[in-house]
């Protein structure tokens, strides 16, 4: 009996350990000394559901004040760019962002067609004078069962 529990147990314990794994993030040029560091990125849900929100926070570092920039996302599935947008800094974060820690919390929507499958965010971040902060490039999942609506 205890080894039929312990097989019942071992899908709930993968699923666990798999939702505890961070996000693997990436600068976008390899030994760069970007401004602004990141730390790591949280998604929720993750996988991500077709049709309902998802939040992306980034967590990162700045070592001086930044009082507005701009943050430049594209997304590809697989090899194929598939989105690209430009966000206010402001409207992500606190401005100023302060010295020291902070948070970029974004949230989208994807519509209820995006296909299920593996795609790569890349996300730069300008400051005021154009001069590029950071850039970082990271992967998420998109699920395959859609979510239905209520």
């Amino acid at each position: 009996m205890a080894s039929l529990l312990d097989r019942r147990a071992l899908p709930l314990l993968f699923l666990l350990v798999a939702c505890a794994v961070a996000t693997d993030v990436h600068y976008c040029k390899k030994g760069a000394d970007y401004p602004v560091k990141v730390s790591g990125v949280d998604m929720s849900p993750n996988p991500i559901a077709r049709g309902k929100p998802a939040t992306f926070n980034i967590s990162a570092t700045t070592g001086d004040q930044i009082s507005k920039g701009k943050l430049v996302i594209d997304v590809n599935y697989f090899f194929f760019h598939v989105h690209h947008d430009v966000y206010d800094l402001c409207e992500e974060t606190s401005c100023p962002v302060y010295v020291g820690d902070f948070v970029l919390s974004h949230q989208q929507t994807l519509p209820s067609y995006t296909p299920p499958g593996s795609y790569t965010l890349t996300m730069r971040m300008t400051g005021e004078d154009g001069q590029q902060l950071t850039c970082i490039t990271f992967g998420f999942s998109i699920g395959f069962v859609p979510v239905a609506d209520n």
